[in-house]
């Protein structure tokens, strides 16, 4: 049976691209002129700052990751294999053409079925790598199948591993988003592969796994004073973790196609998710059409019971423990970032506020929730300092990583 406290995590909300409203009016231009200006002046304020390459190009990586139509030209991208114990990983390699010895970074993607095809994460990675940066983006499979696993701390130090011995360092940065972020904290303080990091940042990700299905459960966040308040959780979080529960909420003989009706909803297959849902029973057919409510407010006593009988497992207490950095965080050696939205349904801000209590002292340059990101994306029309946050956090991150050995 499937641990609810070790393989679950949400999947991140559908991939279309903002709509644009057409230019129509001299004002629109006008509009357009105020935020090219904005940001302009952001960019002059970080030049004032060392280093002031680091901070220019960090100024054009979030601009060109918050354009969902940008091109980046002038790289190299193939697509390779990663040896794992578990045998090859498909990766993506992204590089600057005609430039050599440059640092590198693994990123590690988070929730999607899409992996490292996913628009988002590749339109962050060939960002990251137009710094002047080799980027490898490895397939996490247990990620892609809405699974936190401890397996993908293996798959991230393989490549960790590989990346090194392609750009010829001995070490590389780490960053990782969303529930791929705690899976590159627990990576890079890991012993076996810490001493490949050369950085580590984390966008969006968790501190207690066990915490954040609680939240997906009853829209409540506990923050590190003791305090409580309540915040709606995105509904995917109680989708995924159903999916991921399938065996302890359906009977037996309704399983195999509850499964699948969960996945093809995850995956917005809606009439596929209906046809498998109605080849399971009555009763399982009731608790699919709660699950696929958007509300889902009928389902949330049936999951804080299962959470319950879960916390009272020892194996299942110590399966959780092992995909969450909290208490975990000690063998870190690397300069440390993590970032957050504010308002973030998905994984709640306040567990960066808990993992800033966990990196070990010394080694935590920034911590920044900022309510310029929704989740892992630049979200709305920044206000000027919220740009400039963005901005000197990423600026910092790039010159780690020009600083690497």
């Amino acid at each position: 049976m499937t641990d609810p406290h070790s393989q679950v995590a949400p999947a991140a909300p559908s991939e279309r691209p903002l709509e644009r409203p057409p230019p129509k009016a001299p004002a629109s231009r006008i509009a357009a002129f105020a935020r090219a200006l904005a940001l302009a002046l952001v960019v002059l304020a970080a030049l004032a700052y060392r280093p002031a390459a680091h901070h220019a190009d960090a100024a054009q990586l979030l601009t060109r990751f918050s354009d969902s139509n940008a091109r980046v030209e002038g790289l190299d991208e193939q697509e390779t294999f990663v040896p794992t114990p578990r045998g090859p990983v498909r990766a993506r390699v992204f590089a600057p053409r005609a430039r050599a010895a440059l640092p590198g970074v693994v990123l590690v993607h988070g929730v999607h079925y899409k992996g490292i095809d996913e628009s988002r994460i590749l339109r962050f990675a060939r960002a990251v790598a137009d710094t002047g940066v080799v980027v490898m983006l490895p397939e996490i499979s247990e990620l892609a199948d809405y699974h936190v696993d401890p397996r993908s701390i293996d798959t991230v130090g393989a490549a960790l591993r590989e990346l090194s011995r392609r750009t010829s360092r001995g070490r590389v940065g780490l960053m990782g988003m969303s529930f791929g972020g705690g899976i590159a904290l627990l990576t890079a303080a890991d012993p076996r592969f810490a001493e490949h990091v050369g950085f580590v940042v984390a966008v969006g990700a968790h501190d207690d796994l066990g915490r954040i299905l609680r939240f997906f459960a009853t829209d409540a966040i506990t923050l590190p004073d003791g305090t409580t308040r309540t915040q709606k959780a995105h509904g995917y979080g109680a989708t995924v973790l159903v999916y991921n529960s399938v065996e302890r909420l359906f009977a037996a003989p309704d399983v195999a196609e509850a499964r699948l009706a969960l996945r093809d909803w995850l995956q917005e297959k809606r009439d596929e998710a209906r046809a498998h849902a109605a080849k399971t029973s009555p009763a399982a057919r009731e608790k699919l059409a709660r699950v696929f409510d958007p509300d889902g407010a009928s389902l949330r006593p049936e999951l804080v019971a299962m959470l319950d009988t879960a916390e009272r497992d020892p194996a299942s207490r110590a399966a959780g423990r092992a995909v969450s950095p909290h208490g975990n965080l000690g063998g870190l050696r690397a300069p440390t970032y993590l970032l957050h939205g504010e308002g973030d349904t998905v994984i709640p801000a306040s567990e960066t506020r808990w993992l800033e209590g966990q990196v070990p002292p010394g080694l935590l340059r920034q911590a920044l929730v900022s309510p310029a990101i929704q989740h892992v994306e630049v979200h709305g029309e920044p206000t000027a300092r919220e740009k400039w946050d963005l901005v000197h956090f990423m600026g910092e991150v790039l010159g780690d990583a020009h600083g690497m050995r």
